[in-house]
């Protein structure tokens, strides 16, 4: 069994063990799911594996970190990509983690969490049917949740260490179970334009920032998009938070791009943060 915690699942135990309890009840994958575990004077006792007091302490302190306990040691997890020469990490909240890539969290973790993150963008493509593209799949929250409905779902990671973080995190799993995920590796940039036309009939467009993927937001990967998206088929395009004075200005550019892309009847999705269109 892996067993991956941060200090959210942690810290609860220490408190509990303080107290004079003898055992206690948290999470040995993020929080998907409850297990019963014992306090002994050498540690935290899992079914397969002992946490000792002294790691526990360190993972209650950092609250960055998400951590794998395995063979009585604890690592950190995250990675250094040689494709990208950035850091990758998974960040614990209370819901589900988020990835950091070179410190920028990819999904909301202020006023949302990843997981809410990630059913808002994917709500604004309902009902979601037929084939769908996810142009960024980062840890796959939204890949998953479209396969649910969707007949099948193609999703691209540039970069092979994101999919490292993926395979670590418990919240991923389906990315590699659910058969109607189709995993890519690839630049999107590229990949967009080897895919037939009106292949899709919707895409979520989730791009990291602008500082990271500044052609993603370019009208040439838009005509791509536009072009690999079948008639009447809805774009979502993921941009930022349309009230703050970055996201308002991101927001007018991309909304032109778009219309010189050749979409149209664009509809706002602030609870997404992003916008909606059509082919």
């Amino acid at each position: 069994m892996t067993i991956v915690l941060s200090h959210v699942q942690i810290a609860p135990l220490l408190q509990a063990y303080r107290a004079g309890q003898t055992r206690g009840e948290t999470s040995t994958d993020l929080g998907l799911s409850r297990t019963t575990v014992q306090f002994a004077a050498e540690g935290i006792l899992f079914e397969t594996a002992r946490l000792s007091w002294l790691q526990a302490e360190k993972i209650a302190r950092d609250e960055n970190s998400c951590f794998l306990l395995a063979a009585a040691e604890i690592q950190k997890i995250k990675t250094f990509s040689e494709l990208t020469q950035r850091a990758y990490s998974l960040y614990p909240t209370a819901s589900a983690p988020t990835l950091l890539v070179a410190g920028f969290p990819m999904h909301r973790i202020q006023h949302s969490d990843p997981h809410q993150d990630a059913l808002a963008k994917v709500k604004t493509l309902a009902p979601v049917t037929g084939n769908v593209l996810d142009t960024a799949t980062g840890l796959g929250y939204t890949a998953i949740e479209l396969a649910k409905t969707a007949r099948h779902v193609v999703t691209i990671e540039l970069d092979p260490a994101a999919q490292e973080m993926c395979r670590a995190n418990p919240w991923s799993r389906a990315l590699f179970d659910n058969p109607k995920i189709e995993q890519r590796i690839g630049d999107s940039f590229e990949l967009v334009r080897t895919f037939p036309p009106n292949m899709f009939d919707a895409i979520l467009h989730d791009p990291p920032t602008m500082a990271l993927a500044g052609e993603l937001y370019s009208l040439e990967f838009y005509q791509a998009l536009r072009q690999t998206l079948r008639t009447n088929g809805k774009l979502f395009h993921y941009i930022g938070d349309p009230m703050s004075k970055f996201g308002a200005n991101t927001t007018r550019g991309v909304m032109e791009r778009l219309k010189y892309a050749g979409f149209k009847r664009f509809k706002p999705a602030p609870q997404a943060f992003g916008v909606t269109a059509y082919k």
